[in-house]
């Protein structure tokens, strides 16, 4: 038997490069990674291709390695050039995420040194680094002390975790739900309502509250939906607001709504993936004001300080709550019961097995330190009502509200034809192109360009491109339209 285990270790053993397959392996890689930095500036934003990186398949896992050259190529040819690179400050469609340098950096370093972040027995260091980012972001929002929340893999996670909490706190049962209501808008963004259905909350009344002219929550409306569902014998449970919607960038009026959820007893969340990073401008702490009456907040660093994707916090004002829902136990974990100085985040969300994601937070926090931060969010509000600005000098275009963030919505009207077959065909020359990326959006029954100003790459250049593109696709159409009319 032994001859046989020291047959294997010595196989298992090449798990385990040297120093010197390790340098040669980290160069080629290192420099594959500079190589795409260095061209990130004139590369396109999106790529169509023929196969669509179907040449991956033509090489499975197999039982011999390949060289590493060979395998960058697979990588370069059918991952990191078909489609959409969200790294491009040419993403100007969905909400991007970032992928700033030193964050790449903290991943690497986290991966190294493997620390379990679950648990803070297994690693105090690792635990007490992730509950001071979210004291940091607390204290950001506004909430008290007795405060506390998770790092999660993006937002529809840290969405889950709120509303399992609000579920939990409510003690909302399954005898209950038929008669529960929970209120919230068209513009909530779809992990909301997947959210909803995993917290087994799908058969609850769902009201969705009519809006402004600008997308927003009419919090006068809300309440007379409340007052009726009560006068019913119906139970209103929550309102799910937003600071900073996907479609349109519409913030909620956070205040009224949380005067009325603290008037009738709800539990009140706020979605801030998107916009709740804005709170470290001056305009952002302004237009979210009154975040700070939330019960639960979910917010983005990988949206809003531009971190590689994989990094969503939910945020929950009374910490008795979230540990109430989500801490379980068991007999082997018994050693870790006495090491109580920290929350363990396996206690406080769906998690057990974790990476320890606050390292790629953390490390480029402290290196860049909050200044350039600020200054990037600061810009692309101001790049967002530019083009707001500058679009509607060409004739045509029409928009939507002044961008309360740093999405604007905007639509061509053709001279001849269907103006929302016209933007589909838009769209898709803008995409095809592939200088930049736009995304569209339906608003009421309007087909409807996006413009989405997150990408910490996105300068002024970025958008006089776009508007440059626009007019040279919009003039090629119309010639078109013209042409074929006769």
């Amino acid at each position: 038997m032994k001859e046989a285990i020291k047959a294997l270790e010595a196989t298992a053993r090449l798990l385990e490069p040297n120093a010197a397959a390790r340098a040669k392996t980290r160069a080629g890689i290192i420099q594959y990674g500079e190589d795409f930095l260095e061209n990130i500036e004139d590369g396109p934003a999106f790529v169509v291709t023929e196969n669509n990186g179907a040449d991956l398949l033509l090489s499975p896992i197999s039982e011999e390695p390949l060289r590493l050259e060979n395998i960058l190529n697979i990588l370069h040819e059918n991952v990191d050039i078909p489609g959409l690179n969200p790294a491009s400050g040419g993403h100007l469609g969905y909400i991007p995420g970032g992928g700033i340098y030193y964050s790449a950096l903290g991943d690497y370093l986290a991966d190294i040194t493997n620390r379990y972040a679950g648990i803070y027995f297994a690693s105090p260091g690792a635990v007490r680094m992730e509950n001071m980012l979210v004291r940091w972001m607390a204290d950001m929002v506004g909430y008290p002390a007795g405060a506390g929340g998770n790092l999660a893999s993006g937002g529809s996670i840290a969405n889950l975790t709120a509303i399992v909490t609000a579920r939990e706190a409510h003690n909302i049962k399954a005898r209950d739900i038929e008669k529960t209501v929970i209120y919230l808008s068209s513009q909530a963004h779809h992990c909301i309502d997947k959210a909803i259905r995993i917290a087994g909350l799908q058969e609850c009344v769902q009201r969705h509250i009519p809006l402004d002219t600008q997308f927003r929550i009419v919090p006068s409306a809300m309440e007379e939906m409340i007052a009726a569902d009560k006068a019913s014998g119906l139970h209103p449970f929550m309102v799910i607001a937003s600071a900073g919607t996907t479609d349109v960038g519409a913030v909620d009026p956070l205040v009224e709504i949380g005067n009325i959820t603290q008037k009738h007893g709800l539990w009140y969340h706020i979605d801030a993936a998107y916009g709740g990073f804005f709170l470290l401008t001056e305009y952002g702490k302004e237009r979210l004001h009154g975040i700070e009456m939330s019960d639960s907040v979910v917010m983005d660093p990988h949206k809003g300080l531009f971190l590689p994707y994989g990094l969503g916090v939910v945020l929950v004002k009374d910490v008795k709550a979230l540990k109430k829902a989500h801490n379980y136990q068991a007999n082997y974990m018994q050693d870790a019961l006495a090491f109580d100085e920290e929350i363990s985040p396996a206690d406080v969300s769906p998690e057990l097995t974790k990476p320890f994601r606050g390292l790629r937070l953390w490390l480029p926090l402290k290196l860049h330190g909050l200044k350039p931060f600020r200054a990037a969010l600061e810009e692309k509000l101001l790049l967002a009502r530019y083009f707001h600005q500058e679009i509607q000098k060409i004739d045509g275009f029409i928009v939507g509200p002044e961008p309360e963030l740093s999405v604007v919505t905007y639509r061509y009207i053709p001279k001849l034809g269907d103006a929302n077959d016209f933007n589909k065909k838009l769209v898709d020359a803008v995409q095809r192109d592939g200088r930049v990326f736009i995304s569209s959006t339906l608003l009421n029954g309007h087909f409807t360009l996006r413009l989405a100003v997150l990408a910490f790459r996105t300068h002024l250049k970025t958008i006089d491109l776009l508007l440059e593109v626009l007019k040279e696709k919009v003039g090629e159409m119309e010639t078109y339209n013209s042409d074929a009319s006769f």
